[in-house]
């Protein structure tokens, strides 16, 4: 099975949501001209999201990572909330797919749900990789599915927008070390 077909069969087998009446959904693309193993290495730590989600100031992680296991996030001052309670709820080292679901705190994201997963492409000739992530969520009262879908999204490819810069430098920083 050549690459495109490992992405779209991860595709229709984890970034298909069941989508309630109430709710939106929604699949962002990022190509990051770094190395897979790479990204990975930032994307897999449910323990450090800080370290490319520029949104989040802290996390706390009280039990040994795996699937189950909780964080408590702090979020930094500038969106709607203070804290978030989020779950792992799938990881998969061989196949580069996260799963987490928010299960608490202080924010309108009830329901929601997402999954990551990575793939190797080539990028300019060069090794990178392709990220695909979508989510599910409840759409707040007195929103719209679009406002909703919106704002996550806007969300979102800020984060991806982040591991591309922090996976791009770090890939550079490991190509002039070897020179």
């Amino acid at each position: 099975m050549n690459a495109v077909e490992t992405e779209k069969e991860c595709i229709t087998r984890h970034h298909r949501h069941e989508v309630g009446e109430n709710q939106c959904s929604s699949r962002l693309v990022k190509h990051i001209k770094a190395p897979l193993n790479l990204v990975w290495e930032l994307v897999r730590r449910f323990d450090e999201p800080q370290k490319y989600k520029p949104f989040i100031s802290r996390c706390v992680v009280k039990e040994e990572l795996e699937i189950g296991t909780v964080r408590e996030v702090d979020v930094k001052s500038g969106l709607p909330a203070t804290k978030s309670t989020e779950k792992l709820e799938f990881i998969d080292d061989d196949q580069h797919i996260l799963c987490i679901k928010i299960v608490g705190g202080d924010h309108r994201l009830k329901n929601y749900s997402s999954v990551i997963s990575l793939h190797p492409e080539t990028i300019e000739g060069r090794t990178g990789t392709l990220v695909t992530e979508s989510f599910v969520v409840d759409v707040p009262e007195g929103n719209t599915k679009e406002e909703t879908c919106l704002f996550v999204e806007s969300l979102i490819q800020c984060n991806l927008n982040s591991l591309a810069d922090v996976s791009e430098r770090l890939g550079a920083d490991s190509v002039s070390e070897r020179v």
